[in-house]
């Protein structure tokens, strides 16, 4: 009897020490998260309120203090933005522009990515850093050579110009290089003693298992692309030819503002990339993980 008391005692004093310790961890995960939620509400609250907005009279916008009533709703501001030109051709044109440039992207970087990886060629390193050594050079800097090369080939004014000098970016060939340093080596040696070509293993071997970088590699370019508004203002000079993001900027005139126009604009440029994210997220994750602790 002696025994079985002392041995619940025994049990009760050292256990109180892993209940306490369960308590603080369930209470610091729940600050945490807590943490968290208050941060992503204040990065969402200027999105929220923009998209709001969107749908109620310009008049209503600077109203202090800002009152949320559901029946002033109204899509005028949506109306506006289709009447202001020609919306569906330049949101295809934005839409080719993201997505043959993010493509070019994902195999352009993968292509140097598997070559800085795999090949033990003499140079290597000092092309890797040469490379990344681009990240720290000023686009303004480069823009003027780009765009007199642009115009010998005579791209000037098509949707080729914005596609193409984009495209090959340091910081995708160094993800994908980072990514592929994680393959085997014995991999590409068993398909080399098969038979195959270094085309042939890039193509079925490389290109497949790269597919969480590739995804996210392209997400991140199709949203830089699709936001880009710098490179297509230079290029491009003809109407037709205009991005969202051009035919958007044109809505702020020199006097005066529709900011309703304009918000209901942005809320519509801001959904397709939204989408894109959201349906693609779980590749994002993984690729951008996978690429920062492979090498």
């Amino acid at each position: 009897m002696c025994i079985g008391v002392h041995l619940r005692f025994v049990f009760r004093v050292h256990s109180r020490p892993f209940a306490v310790k369960a308590m603080r961890e369930k209470a610091g995960k729940f600050l945490y998260d807590l943490s968290a939620l208050v941060v992503c509400l204040i990065f969402l609250i200027p999105v929220l309120w923009a998209l709001f907005s969107a749908f109620r009279h310009s008049r209503d916008l600077f109203v202090f203090p800002p009152t949320f009533d559901l029946h002033g709703f109204t899509l005028e501001n949506f109306q506006a933005v289709f009447a202001s030109g020609n919306i569906p051709r330049y949101a295809l044109n934005s839409l080719i522009v993201a997505a043959f440039s993010s493509l070019l992207t994902v195999l352009a970087s993968s292509m140097a990515g598997f070559a800085l990886a795999k090949y033990k060629f003499p140079g290597r390193r000092l092309i890797l850093f040469l490379i990344l050594s681009v990240l720290l050079i000023p686009l303004q800097v480069l823009m003027v050579p780009v765009f007199l090369i642009l115009k010998t080939f005579g791209w000037i004014n098509q949707l080729i110009g914005i596609i193409v000098p984009p495209a090959a970016t340091p910081t995708g060939t160094f993800m994908m290089r980072q990514y592929i340093l994680g393959i085997p080596d014995e991999m590409i040696e068993a398909a080399r003693m098969d038979g195959a070509s270094d085309w042939r293993i890039y193509w079925h071997i490389i290109l497949p298992l790269c597919a969480p970088i590739s995804a996210a590699l392209g997400i991140i370019s199709f949203t830089w692309r699709w936001n880009d508004y710098l490179w297509p203002l230079i290029v491009v000079g003809n109407q037709d030819n205009f991005t969202l993001q051009l035919s958007l900027a044109n809505l702020v005139g020199t006097n005066t503002v529709e900011w309703g126009t304009l918000l209901a604009y942005a809320t519509l440029v801001l959904l397709p990339v939204l989408v894109i994210f959201l349906l693609f997220q779980r590749y994002f994750l993984k690729g951008s993980i996978n690429a920062s602790v492979k090498g």
